[in-house]
């Protein structure tokens, strides 16, 4: 606010001792040197709530918004962050989408791969453990288990037990189970909706810097 707005709301007695060099005038020199920093930030105050636009600082706080604070869970609050910031800002971004596949084998993957940037987590459901899932971490995200641990724990159905255990590493000649793309399969344009899309399963749109594929028909809730 400047110092001519604020002067106009003062009475006329004392717009009139506001002259300069005077001591009012000075007072309102000070206070319009307060209100900037407050107005350079609502000024810009939707930045703060945009996943890849808000600071650093700000990006775990958001997390909880999307109710994914579990990844970032820490026993101090000075505790250094699980991930780099750009996955964080991919969390958030994709928040709602996770949100609304949670308890199924596509939101679980889809947590994990952006949490870690690694595909190739593979789910499976023996068929002598109802109620089970064996969740298969690929080699390049095995040194990420706490992390990995935390989401598998939160998007999990609340009836089913969970067990974490290496995978092996993915063989070039077949195709990968269920990751996005493998060696001989190339990723799928993030501008085209339908390109990846299955028969009967609701296009998924990339949103943000992460590209998330759409769910197959057999992860549908």
């Amino acid at each position: 606010m400047r110092r001519a707005a604020i002067e106009r709301l003062l009475p006329a007695a004392y717009q009139r001792a506001a002259g300069p060099g005077s001591v009012l005038g000075a007072l309102l020199d000070v206070m319009e040197a307060l209100h900037v920093p407050d107005e350079a930030v609502l000024a810009d105050v939707d930045a703060l709530f945009a996943p890849y636009r808000t600071p650093d600082g700000f990006v775990a706080y958001l997390t909880r918004w999307v109710a994914m604070d579990h990844v970032v869970a820490a026993p101090r609050a000075d505790a250094p962050l699980p991930l780099p910031v750009g996955r964080l800002r991919d969390l958030v971004a994709h928040g709602a989408l996770l949100a609304r596949w949670r308890g199924t084998p596509y939101g679980m993957r889809t947590a994990l791969e952006l949490a870690t940037g690694v595909t190739g987590f593979g789910l499976d459901e023996p068929a002598d453990r109802p109620f089970h899932v064996v969740v298969r971490v690929p080699p390049a995200a095995a040194d990420q288990l706490a992390v990995i641990t935390r989401i598998v724990e939160a998007e999990k159905p609340a009836a089913v037990t969970v067990e974490i255990v290496p995978g092996p590493a993915p063989d070039p000649a077949s195709p990968g189970p269920t990751g996005p793309a493998t060696a001989d399969q190339p990723a799928p344009d993030p501008t085209d909706e339908t390109a990846a899309t299955p028969p009967g399963v609701a296009p998924v749109r990339a949103v943000g810097r992460a590209h998330v594929p759409a769910p197959v028909p057999s992860d549908q809730p």
